[in-house]
C-alpha cells in the first residue's frame, strides 16, 4: 500500500465516522409501523408532520404493505428524515407494493399516478423543497400499469407508463440506499425542476424489470439533478419486451462509479438537460469509472454508451468530456458491438485504463458510431478492433498505447467472475488526466451491491478490479462498505 493511498484511505475513514457521529447528533421521534406496534399502516405515520431527525421504521411482515405516500418535510445536515424498512428475519425487506395501494386521506398531493413513493410536490403537507431525506431497505414494486391505485380522495385509478417506484419531483441532499427496486415503469424517476433538485445519491440498490413493453421511454432509472452520484449499485435487466435503457440521465455533475449494469437498450444514456442543467460547468464533465458493463447477445441497442443529448436543441447536448477509465466493458453479442456514440463534434471521451472485451473477434467491436472526439489510452482490446461499424465522421486520437491479446485473463469468464489473473491486465494502467483527480479509484465493486477498498501496488490494473497479493490481502482485509464520497458535496449520513 503506498503512503498516499494510505492516507486517502484515513481521510475516508475519518470522514465516515463523523457523518456517523453527525447523523446522532440531534434526535428526533421514531414512528415504528408494522405487526405489533403502536402503527399498523404507513398511513399512519403523520407524514406532514414530520421533523428533523424523525425516523419512520418499517418492520418486515410476510405480506406486502400496498401503500403509497408524498414525502416533503425538510431535514437538516446534522438530522435527517429517514424511511428505513426493518428486515425480516432471513434479512427479508419489507415490501411496498404498488397494486391496489391506498394513498392516506390526510395527504393531498398532485401526480399520485407517478409514483409509488413520492418526494416533493404536494399541498398536505404544504409544498416546499424536501431536504435531508434517506429512504432506505425496502423493496419496492409495481408502479404502472395495468396496476391501479386508491388516491387521497377515494378514488380508483390507473399508473399511467412512466410511473416510479420512486419519483422525485424536487428535493436536495436525497439518499436512496440498500432498495430493491423493480417492476415498475421507470425504477426511479427524478426531475431537476429548474435547478433545485440537487445533491442525489443511489448506493447499493438493486435495480432490475423496469420499463414498459414496446416503450423506449422508460428506463430502470431516469435521473436529472445538480449532482448527483451512483455507486455500487446492481442494475439488472429491464423487463421483457421493454426497449429503455438502463441508467438513462440528463444531469449536471453526474458520476457513475462502481457498479454493474447488465443489458438494456444501451447501459448508459447519457443526454441532454433542461435549460437550468445545462447552464451549469459541471454539466460539461462526466465521470465514469470503475464499473463492470456487460452486454448480452440480442439486447437491444449495440452501442453500450450515449453521450449527448437526444432532444431537438443541440445546443443543450453536454458538449463536453466524458471521463471513461477503469471500467470492464463485457459484450457477447454474436454481431457487433459499438463501445460510445457521441452525439455530435462538439463530444469528447476520454477514454483509458478499460478492459474492452467482446467474445467474438476483434473486429465486431468499434469505438464510435460516428461522430465525436476520442482519445483512446492504454485500453485492453482483443486484436482488429475498428473505428466504426458505420462509418467515422468524429475523430479517434489513439496513442498507440493498448494492448491487444487474444485473451484478457479473467479468472472466469463464464460465472461474470472478471478480475485478472495476471498479464496483461496486471501492473499495465497508465496515468490518469490531471481532469479526475477529484476521482481515485479507490473501491471494487463486489457481488453483488457491495464494495472493498481497492489496493494500490503503484502500477494499476486495467479495468474495474485490481490483482491482490497474499500481503495485499492481509493489507486490506478490513475493507468496507460504500463511503467514498468524493464528487458529492453534500454530506450521506
Amino acid at each position: 500500500m503506498t503512503q498516499a493511498r494510505s492516507t486517502i484511505r484515513l481521510v475516508v475513514i475519518s470522514h465516515l465516522a463523523l457523518l456517523s457521529l453527525l447523523g446522532n447528533a440531534v434526535s428526533g421521534a421514531d414512528y415504528r409501523v408494522g405487526p405489533g406496534q403502536a402503527l399498523q399502516a404507513i398511513g399512519d405515520v403523520p407524514w406532514a408532520a414530520l421533523q428533523p431527525g424523525d425516523r419512520v421504521l418499517i418492520d418486515w411482515r410476510p405480506t406486502p404493505y400496498r401503500e403509497k405516500w408524498v414525502i416533503n418535510r425538510r431535514g437538516t445536515p446534522d438530522a435527517w428524515i429517514v424511511v428505513s424498512g426493518v428486515p425480516g428475519p432471513q434479512g427479508q425487506l419489507p415490501v411496498i407494493d404498488g397494486r391496489d395501494a391506498v394513498t392516506p386521506e390526510d395527504l393531498d398531493y398532485w401526480n399520485e399516478e407517478r409514483g409509488l413513493i413520492k418526494v416533493g410536490g404536494s399541498s398536505t403537507p404544504p409544498d416546499g423543497l424536501p431536504a435531508y431525506i434517506r429512504i432506505e431497505k425496502l423493496e419496492l414494486r409495481s408502479a404502472r400499469p395495468p396496476f391501479t391505485f386508491v388516491d387521497d380522495g377515494g378514488a380508483t385509478r390507473n399508473y399511467v407508463n412512466n410511473a416510479a417506484a420512486i419519483y422525485v419531483e424536487k428535493a436536495e441532499h436525497l439518499v436512496v440506499r440498500d432498495c430493491v427496486i423493480h417492476d415498475s415503469g421507470n425504477g426511479v424517476f427524478t426531475g431537476s425542476f429548474g435547478g433545485l433538485t440537487r445533491d442525489l445519491l443511489f448506493e447499493r440498490n438493486h435495480f432490475f424489470d423496469n420499463g414498459i413493453e414496446g416503450s423506449a421511454f422508460e428506463h430502470n432509472t431516469y435521473t436529472a439533478a445538480m449532482g448527483i452520484v451512483y455507486q455500487f449499485n446492481r442494475f439488472g435487466a429491464l423487463r421483457a419486451g421493454a426497449d429503455g435503457n438502463n441508467l438513462k440521465d440528463r444531469s449536471a455533475g453526474l458520476v457513475v462509479r462502481y457498479n454493474w449494469i447488465e443489458d438494456g437498450n444501451r447501459q448508459l444514456d447519457l443526454v441532454d438537460g433542461e435549460a437550468a442543467v445545462a447552464a451549469d460547468p459541471s454539466y460539461r464533465e462526466t465521470f465514469v469509472y470503475g464499473n463492470v458493463l456487460t452486454e448480452s447477445d440480442g439486447e437491444g441497442n449495440s452501442q453500450v454508451v450515449h453521450y449527448g443529448g437526444d432532444g431537438s436543441d443541440a445546443g443543450r447536448y453536454r458538449k463536453g468530456n466524458l471521463y471513461f477509465f477503469h471500467n470492464t466493458v463485457v459484450s457477447t453479442r454474436s454481431g457487433n458491438t459499438t463501445l460510445l456514440r457521441l452525439s455530435t463534434q462538439d463530444e469528447a471521451a476520454d477514454v483509458r485504463n478499460n478492459v474492452l472485451y467482446v467474445s467474438e473477434g476483434g473486429n465486431r467491436l468499434a469505438m464510435l458510431a460516428s461522430a465525436g472526439t476520442l482519445a483512446l489510452r492504454r485500453n485492453w482490446t482483443k486484436p482488429g478492433w475498428r473505428d466504426s461499424h458505420s462509418g467515422l465522421t468524429g475523430t479517434i486520437d489513439d496513442d498507440g498505447s493498448g494492448i491487444s491479446t487474444a485473451d484478457p485473463g479473467f479468472v472466469d469468464e463464464a460465472a461474470q467472475d472478471f478480475r485478472p489473473t495476471g498479464p496483461p491486465l496486471v501492473d499495465a494502467g497508465t496515468f490518469l488526466p490531471s481532469a479526475v483527480s477529484a476521482h481515485p479509484v479507490s473501491f471494487h465493486y463486489l457481488e453483488h451491491q457491495a464494495s472493498e477498498s481497492r489496493p494500490d501496488d503503484g502500477l494499476p490494473d486495467l479495468g474495474a478490479f485490481e490483482r491482490c497479493t497474499d500481503l495485499c490481502d492481509l493489507l486490506f482485509a478490513d475493507g468496507f462498505e460504500s463511503g467514498d464520497t468524493s464528487g458529492w458535496s453534500a454530506s450521506t449520513q
